[in-house]
Parts: structure tokens; sequence; C-alpha cells
């Protein structure tokens, strides 16, 4: 038995491939030129015998000849195969090719009667025979579950998938150099780690054999961030896969990439005033505009941005004041947050924010001064200890990334982390490392985390975080 599928009119021509004396999983085809520069440079070359290669899709057969659209990651070419060209025995050969196979093509460049561009193929090669055809003609997969768990099919035969994909990485690439531009350091930290700390969220747990301990795949880089800038590395960043034991929907995935970065001698406003600099330059690097499409609606990405307190944003949008309890108790309860009669109130006020007044932020709007009880990580601020400097940014009604000025104090970090665990005999599942590095001294700082895949799916205009990872994490596919 095979795992490997196969359509049984493709099997009998990789057969009748190998009778013929052709291997049909090639070697290398050295010198080929993308299709792109084939195309524009075509004045250039024509006349000039040329090399290409990609997937075939689509084939025209006439008699004698066929034409064939040969399509590389630049684009699309026609090739023109003659009888009289290439022989009788590799014409043989040609006609065991179909759409979806991969190939190889030497000719000259020129042009047919109608005016195509177009390699007149004097010599061919075989690079790879497809076992299985290419969807519905060549017209994309449709079937938006199968697009995900077949992604290599949706790229080859989707041009706007593969599109989309060349943004993700346009994105990530104008991360790096926004900040490298400003002098931040990119670093690494490790995936694995004894704790899982930087965030509350549940982690994944894995085990190292040869050390017998178990380990944690981060749900943060922060804290071993912060450990560097104790070091002494003032501008710090990293773009990297964090990993979160929770649910999935259109906007959460329990693998994603997540920047975060962080500036010594800086605050939660030096880290606006990034954002909003860092989100500029890819809207303009990507979609060449600072106004983007979001929906039926446009957004106008043009910095400075507003800056708008939680309590105030939590009354106008839900009734609901600072000190509040019992209404924000029942209002809690009424969105479904569990523990909604024992749980402390700002957690609750948080919950009813992201239920009632996250979707309609859809400017980018910086929300400030959380409570500080939600935000274990962050400075109070001078003006009200009961609040934190800490802001998140909200786009198209969807938070983008969240920061702080940094709690450098190692014994009130360390009265926040109890208070986080909620109780002294849990001290083990603490950070003792980290809190003696602040021991060591931290300079004050402002740290910023950035989820990529929300800023991919707010400058490709998509709704669901999995149609902007390549390969997202589904349920395995049932047999048949």
């Amino acid at each position: 038995m095979t795992l490997v599928e196969a359509e049984d009119f493709r099997l009998a021509k990789l057969d009748e491939l190998r009778r013929l004396g052709v291997e049909p999983y090639g070697g290398r085809f050295p010198d080929a030129l993308p299709v792109r520069d084939l195309t524009e440079g075509f004045e250039r070359l024509k006349g000039s015998v040329v090399r290409a290669a990609g997937r075939i899709t689509n084939l025209r057969g006439m008699g004698r000849a066929t034409f064939m659209d040969l399509k590389d990651s630049s684009g699309t070419i026609q090739a023109y195969f003659r009888l009289d060209d290439i022989g009788e025995d590799a014409f043989q050969v040609h006609r065991q090719l179909e759409p979806g196979d991969i190939v190889g093509v030497q000719g000259k460049l020129t042009k047919t009667r109608t005016g195509e561009i177009t390699v007149f193929v004097d010599e061919f090669s075989v690079l790879a025979k497809a076992l299985l055809s290419p969807p519905e003609k060549w017209h994309g997969l449709r079937d938006q579950e199968l697009r995900y768990r077949r992604r290599y099919v949706d790229l080859f035969a989707n041009d706007e998938a593969m599109e989309l994909f060349l943004k993700r990485t346009r994105t990530v690439q104008c991360i790096r150099e926004f900040l490298q531009g400003r002098g931040y350091v990119e670093v690494e930290t490790p995936m694995m780690q004894p704790q899982a700390g930087g965030a509350a969220a549940q982690p994944f747990l894995t085990r190292h054999n040869a050390l017998d301990m178990d380990l944690y795949l981060r749900i943060a880089t922060e804290l071993y961030l912060k450990r560097l800038l104790v070091g002494g590395m003032e501008k710090v960043f990293e773009v990297g896969r964090v990993f979160r034991n929770e649910g999935i929907d259109s906007r959460h995935s329990p693998e994603y990439t997540l920047l975060e970065a962080y500036e010594a001698y800086g605050s939660y406003e030096t880290m606006m005033e990034l954002a909003e600099g860092l989100v500029a330059h890819a809207a303009q690097q990507v979609c060449g505009s600072l106004v983007i499409a979001c929906g039926e609606e446009e957004l106008d990405l043009t910095p400075p941005w507003p800056r708008r307190p939680f309590w105030e944003l939590l009354e106008e949008f839900a009734g609901l004041g600072r000190g509040d309890e019992a209404a924000i108790r029942a209002m809690a309860e009424q969105t479904g947050a569990e523990g909604a009669q024992t749980a402390h109130p700002d957690y609750l006020a948080y919950h009813v924010f992201e239920k009632l007044a996250e979707s309609r932020l859809r400017e980018p709007t910086f929300v400030v001064d959380y409570p500080r009880s939600i935000s274990p990580l962050a400075k109070a601020t001078p003006h009200d200890p009961e609040l934190a400097q800490r802001f998140e940014l909200y786009i198209g009604g969807m938070e983008l990334a969240p920061a702080y000025s940094e709690l450098n104090d190692p014994q009130e970090q360390e009265r926040r982390f109890l208070e986080q665990v909620g109780r002294e005999e849990e001290r083990e599942r603490l950070d003792a490392d980290f809190l003696r590095a602040l021991a060591y001294g931290m300079p004050p700082a402002g740290g910023i985390g950035l989820g990529v895949d929300r800023l991919v799916m707010l400058l490709t205009d998509r709704q669901s975080i999995r149609e902007v990872i390549l390969f997202p994490l589904l349920r395995p596919e049932e047999d048949g």
C-alpha cells in the first residue's frame, strides 16, 4: 500500500516517459531566466536563444504542434513545441506532458503572429511529473479549508494567495528595516523555557529527556529580552514564533509570530512613536499608501494617532464608570465572563471592553491608562498609582500591539508576580532568574509587542488569521 496519491492516467504517462528513456524527475535546469525577465526584457532579448522553467498551466495541441503556458513565480510565458523543430522522439515525450507538470524549455524568444511573446522550443527537459491534476482546470482551490490544508496547491493555483504571502514576507522585512534603521539589534531568545513568563496565557508543555525536565514553549520573548537590557544591549528586538495553548478563532492561533522590541531609557510614549512609525512605514511599503482598505471602509494610518483613556472608552461604549463594581460584574456576566461574581473587577472591566468596545475602534487609536492590577509588568502612572503606563493599539477594530513603560523595580516586580499567581506557596512558578537579573539593575525602558500576523491581516484586508499563516494548525483530515 502506498501513501502517495496518483491518478491512473497520469501514472500511465509516467510509465510511458520511463519507457521512452526519460527520467520524469530530472535534475537542475541551469541558466533559466525568470519569466518576468523574458517578457519585460523582450526588446533586448528577441531573437536570442533563452531558457525558462516552470509549471505547465495550459496545453493546446494542434496535431504537429502544441502551445503551452509555463508559469514560474514571476509570471507566465507561452512555449511553442513543433514536431519539425524538436524531432519525432522528443515530440513523443512532449505528448506525455499535462497541466501541473514542471518542465524546462530552451529556444528562440520571439512573438507569434498574434503578438504573443513565445519561446519557440528546440530542446526541453521534464523536471517533475505531477501525479495529481491542478484544481478546477487552473481556476484555483475554492474550498477555504482545503486551501489551508493544501497551501502548496493554493500558492501555485491562486495568484492572489502567492501575492498575499509575498506581502507577508515584505511586511516582516519592513519591520526589520525600520527597527535596524533606528539602531535596534535583532536577537534570538529561547523557545523552550523552564518557566512560561512574560504574559498571562496557557503554555504548551514539553519534555527534555536528556535533562529529565519539563519545559514550556514560550508564550512571549519579553523576560529574556529584558535580561539583555540588564546586560547593556539598549535597543533589542526579536521577531519569532510564540505558542499559546488556548482557543482558535479568526484572530487567535495557537502558534503565531510576535515582534517584541525594548528600548532602554524609553517609555510607553517612546513606543507610541515607534508604533506609529513602524506601521506607517510597513503600510507605505506594502500597500503603497497610508490609506488602506478595511472591509467596506478605508482607514487613514497617517500619524499622529489619538490617545484615549481606557475608562473613558468603557464609559462611552458600555456605560460603565471606574468604581462601578456592581454594574461591571453585571455586564461581565451578560457578556459571558467566567467568575463574574468573584474575579477582580478590573479583569472583568477588561473583558467587557474586549466584548463591547474593541470592535468599535476603527481608526488607529492608542488606548491608554489601563488598570495597574491587570498590568503586572508595567510601571504605575505618576498621576494615579492605580493606573499603568500601558497602551494597546487598536486599528480596524482589532488589538494590534500592547506596550508598557517597563517595571524595573525588582521588589515591586516580585510582589506583582505573587499577586498574579495568587498564593505564596506557588512561588516556584515565578521566574527567579529574571528577578535576579532585575536586581542587578535594569534601566527604565519602553517595550512593545506587535502581532505580526494581525499586522499582515490589516495590510492585506483579511478577516481571518488563518488566511495569513502559510500552514495554520487544523484538525486531522478525515479519511474519505
